[in-house]
């Protein structure tokens, strides 16, 4: 086990965080063609070419026409996007903004969440705010949070309405030939606006209430979109090096 983790670890050292520039190779655009990546129905996810705060309401958006970024409706409540591929080992990149009090993620394998909410300016942190891995939960009698999850190691959240950047590499959990899982998940750096918030963190668990779920070297990559407005524009993914 141990000599396992030690190549294992070696390996992660040799990956760089992405960043998904224009000269970059490698990178796929999820929301390009029409987010044919994703599964349908796609619900009232919707092309613009950019969102703003509404002036009246700074709980939701004023979309702008257009192209280049995508928002999940009006309501601000639609469908949440799987893609149609599985992935194991992952970098992501994307920009997200958001308006004020609303909460979104991406999920790894559909298990593994970082959180992305309004969590601007808030002194005391943890796992439920922006770049925190979120709390494990149990769904009954309803639905609550059964610890803190893992805060990020500083608020790196921008005001409401600004675009904001994520960026990161996730490890994959390793199997047995026989299905035992011997190597945790693990992302080996997350940056959020240009600041590090994890770096070689295990995940023990998957989180939310799929922390019991088993876990799985392969999965769909979800975007969570019925809590509250969201947009996102440049969301790229990439198999890393080895």
């Amino acid at each position: 086990m141990c000599r396992r983790w030690f190549a294992f670890a070696s390996v992660c050292l040799l990956w760089s965080l992405p960043s998904a520039h224009a000269g970059d190779k490698g990178w796929t655009d999820l929301f390009d063609n029409n987010m044919a990546a994703f599964k349908g129905p796609h619900g009232e996810w919707k092309e613009v070419a950019d969102v703003e705060l509404d002036p009246k309401n700074p709980r939701k958006f004023e979309p702008k026409e257009g192209k280049g970024a995508y928002y999940n409706g009006a309501k601000g409540r639609t469908n949440n996007l799987f893609t149609k591929e599985k992935f194991g080992d992952l970098e992501v990149h994307l920009e997200f903004n958001m308006p004020k009090s609303s909460n979104s993620g991406i999920k790894f394998h559909g298990h593994y969440e970082i959180q992305i909410c309004d969590s601007f300016g808030k002194a005391k942190i943890d796992g439920s705010d922006c770049g925190g891995i979120y709390p494990r939960a149990l769904a009954k009698p309803r639905y609550h949070h059964i610890d803190k999850g893992v805060p990020p190691l500083v608020n790196a959240c921008k005001e409401p309405g600004q675009w904001q950047t994520l960026d990161a590499t996730f490890l994959a959990p390793r199997f047995d030939k026989a299905g035992k899982k011997i190597v945790n998940a693990k992302l080996v750096r997350v940056v959020l606006n240009g600041k590090t918030v994890h770096e070689n963190l295990e995940l023990l668990t998957p989180t939310g209430d799929r922390w019991n779920n088993p876990e799985m070297a392969q999965g769909h990559i979800m975007i969570q979109a019925d809590h509250g407005p969201v947009a996102f524009r440049n969301v790229k993914i990439r198999v890393p090096a080895k």
